[in-house]
């Protein structure tokens, strides 16, 4: 770690949210030992939730595996709050789909949770400069995949959770204020991303995926 990253880190608030208190504890000490001591850290996503209103954080270091509350939620409720919120997924997944859902979702960087702690430090250093961080092998990965022209726009899924809840077309039209020729489009893109060749196979599929719950789908033969 150079002069210059460690000045960085002594001004910065972070905060951090893992299930794991070994991982919070070794960020923690970690952290103090590059001079940045204003770190506090969240067990359950639900505390932090509730401090978000009135605090801000300079950076957000969270895991999209945790118990009480999806990840992705997590990520929904920093940005919110502060939509510009600098947020680093600190993961166990390698998944393309699920890369490509975190950085869909505005992330700013992505760490494996194996990675060397200075490739946090380099994280950090990089988000607060306003760019985005991969470490290197998820970029490896992300450079060398085309799955990603497979994954939904956020209008496909909103239209694939409302296919999920059971809504027709015309009524998704209406719900979405877009055309029902628009709702078939984004229909027949979903089918074709997610390589389904019916409607239960789509739900099926879009579960795996983690798009939608399995609580949020009905009869899928029926929509």
């Amino acid at each position: 770690m150079n002069e210059a990253q460690r000045y960085i880190l002594q001004d910065l608030s972070v905060a951090v949210a893992d299930d794991h208190v070994l991982i919070l504890e070794g960020f923690k000490s970690l952290m103090e030992g590059c001079g940045a001591y204003n770190v506090d850290t969240f067990s359950r996503a639900a505390d932090l939730i509730r401090i978000l209103p009135c605090r801000h954080f300079d950076v957000y270091i969270v895991d999209i595996g945790m118990p009480d509350i999806d990840g992705f939620e997590l990520i929904d409720h920093i940005r919110a709050a502060h939509a510009d919120a600098r947020i680093i997924v600190n993961t166990i997944h390698e998944e393309i789909w699920l890369l490509r859902r975190m950085l869909d979702k505005g992330v700013n960087a992505i760490l494996l949770k194996s990675t060397d702690f200075m490739q946090v430090v380099d994280a950090i250093t990089a988000v607060v400069n306003g760019e985005r961080y991969l470490c290197p092998k998820l970029k490896r990965r992300l450079d060398g995949s085309r799955l990603h022209m497979e994954h939904p726009s956020q209008r496909e899924i909103e239209i694939l959770k409302a296919l999920a809840g059971g809504h027709t077309s015309k009524e998704i039209a209406t719900m979405l204020f877009i055309s029902e020729n628009t709702v078939e489009t984004h229909r027949k893109r979903l089918f074709a991303k997610l390589g389904a060749r019916n409607m239960a196979e789509l739900m099926v599929k879009a579960v795996a995926r983690g798009y939608i719950n399995a609580t949020e789908t009905t009869s899928a033969d029926d929509v």
